[in-house]
């Protein structure tokens, strides 16, 4: 296990000053490819996106958490869609047995190929064999658009009996039992739907959301957000993300590539990361996404009246950057963008 002074960033930092946290939550997206298309998804998956990470990655992923948090490292599955890929799944989670690395904390699915409660009740069992300690089942209006609500009650239901209730997690619990209708709505009744979801639901506005959800829900004119920089996000965030490409992202920042494993390993992507140091990434830690705007706006770019937050002011200039080919050693994957 590290030690917080084993970072380079912390090494400088005055002694009363914020250090960076130990990653110890990661979040393996095992692919953008996904049934469901929402509007919300925050990296953009769908049906037409691509990308398996591959055993190895996952398995070296998993190993450098352990060697920077011991036995605090906590791992979740998700996507994209990770059902898709239920072969590829299993080889993972039979080969991190064979390793001893301990449990995973959480599988996501949108229960999208839940349709036989055999089928289901076989790969439930194997998950619980496999040291799988939650499923979390992801429903919402936006995924009703997609997902038959009878098969996301089919695996909670057989989820229930075969693993307990208590290592269900379902997103969120209002609609399991008030199902959203998104049959036969119009794109403004869709859009209505969606709408009352955000404001009971909050979401963040990254990735798709920071599309038309942000754009209808934004409130805030720059000189509001203008004081928010992003130092304690990068700062305090204990969790990563690692897409199937291997790219590392802080936290929920979703196209933000901090580092790549195939590039050197997660510990001592840890060790080196000074967000303080990159040029874009100073920007943010230390002015926020309104730091950015000067550069934008030489570029061409617009800005608008409202914002939904600050990440919402990120992603809009991320996604100008990346629609004009700049900083995309850092703004990638076009999964993310695209």
């Amino acid at each position: 296990m590290l030690q917080l002074n084993d970072n380079v960033y912390n090494k400088t930092a005055a002694p009363d000053e914020p250090k960076l946290k130990l990653w110890s939550s990661m979040g393996i997206l095992l692919t953008y490819q996904c049934p469901a298309k929402c509007e919300f998804c925050y990296y953009n998956c769908g049906p037409e996106k691509t990308g398996l990470m591959s055993i190895e990655n996952a398995i070296a992923a998993w190993q450098g958490l352990v060697r920077i948090a011991g036995q605090r490292a906590k791992i979740h599955i998700t996507g994209g869609e990770p059902f898709l890929y239920w072969e590829h799944l299993q080889k993972l989670l039979l080969t991190a047995d064979k390793l001893s690395l301990g449990q995973i904390d959480v599988i996501e699915t949108n229960a999208y190929w839940a349709a036989n409660q055999t089928q289901i009740a076989e790969r439930l069992n194997f998950l619980n064999s496999y040291n799988v300690r939650k499923l979390k089942i992801s429903y919402d209006p936006f995924h009703a658009e997609f997902v038959d609500y009878d098969k996301v009650k089919l695996l909670y239901d057989t989820a229930c009996e075969v693993l307990g209730s208590d290592r269900i997690l379902f997103r969120w619990q209002l609609y399991l039992q008030n199902p959203p209708q998104t049959d036969g709505l119009s794109d403004d009744q869709k859009l209505s739907l969606f709408l009352e979801s955000c404001k009971q639901y909050p979401c963040r506005f990254t990735g798709r959301a920071a599309g038309r959800l942000a754009q209808e829900l934004a409130d805030k004119e720059v000189g509001q957000i203008s004081a928010e920089n992003c130092k304690k996000s990068f700062l305090d965030s204990k969790s990563i993300h690692i897409d199937p490409y291997g790219n590392v992202f802080n936290g929920v920042c979703s196209g933000i590539i901090i580092g790549n494993i195939n590039k050197k390993p997660l510990d001592e992507l840890w060790r080196i990361f000074n967000p303080a140091n990159e040029e874009f990434l100073n920007v943010l830690f230390n002015s926020g996404p309104v730091g950015l705007l000067q550069k934008a706006a030489k570029s061409g770019y617009e800005k608008r009246r409202l914002y939904g937050s600050k990440c919402h002011l990120c992603t809009d200039l991320r996604q100008f950057f990346f629609d004009n080919g700049q900083l995309r050693q850092i703004i990638s994957p076009k999964d993310c963008y695209n």
